[in-house]
């Protein structure tokens, strides 16, 4: 009876602990423009291929990459050839396909390696919008002195020159949004910051009272 019970609470616990890492990663909505400022790392790759390192509880996947192009870490690791994530999407890793798409990837530099995971950006290069592309190469750098507040509830009011107000989580999640998909804040005379839209046509649904 003794060792059926330890047996039982050896299951019960680990059954719990599999419960709790399943639903272990959840993130915060993030602009792409946060997202590149607040990177250490923001390349353009291809995966060419992957291995599962035995190190923690549950292993980390090495991608190797092909570095395209570098958007932001220069001066932190000038080439990229590695690119760390957790083995399991349950802590936040993410899946690459190896040798099949070009990927927008950042990540965060630590003890001399990069890591990304489901909380970063990343996504298929062919998938990112023109103003994205052009965020990426320019104007998000442009940015990263601004404050992107999220706003969830009506009416939402900047409470500093330096802050834009991201509507669409009103009707949109993340990335998908349209102001995601097509604005960059922008700092401009006297440290205030408003919307930019660049090439996209204007879209007169979006609610901010900053936009130009």
């Amino acid at each position: 009876m003794t060792a059926w019970l330890s047996f039982l609470v050896v299951f019960l616990c680990s059954w719990s602990l599999r419960d709790l890492v399943v639903e272990a990663c959840t993130c915060v909505p993030i602009h792409p423009q946060d997202a590149f400022c607040n990177s250490d790392i923001v390349i353009r790759a291809k995966v060419v291929g992957k291995k599962l390192m035995k190190d923690g509880p549950f292993g980390t996947m090495r991608y190797t990459v092909k570095q395209m192009k570098m958007y932001r870490g220069f001066q932190i690791m000038p080439h990229v050839q590695y690119i760390y994530t957790e083995a399991s999407e349950s802590l936040c890793g993410v899946k690459l396909e190896v040798n099949k798409y070009q990927y927008l990837i950042t990540g965060r530099v630590y003890e001399g390696k990069v890591y990304t995971g489901l909380c970063n950006w990343y996504e298929k290069w062919d998938r990112l919008t023109l103003s994205q592309r052009k965020g990426l190469n320019h104007r998000y750098h442009l940015g990263c002195e601004c404050k992107i507040r999220p706003c969830y509830y009506l009416p939402c009011f900047a409470t500093s020159k330096n802050e834009c107000i991201w509507t669409d989580m009103l009707s949109n999640f993340g990335h998908s949004g349209y102001q995601a998909k097509h604005y960059a804040c922008i700092q401009r005379a006297e440290g205030y910051c408003s919307w930019y839209r660049g090439w996209a046509p204007p879209d007169k649904t979006i609610i901010n009272a900053t936009d130009p």
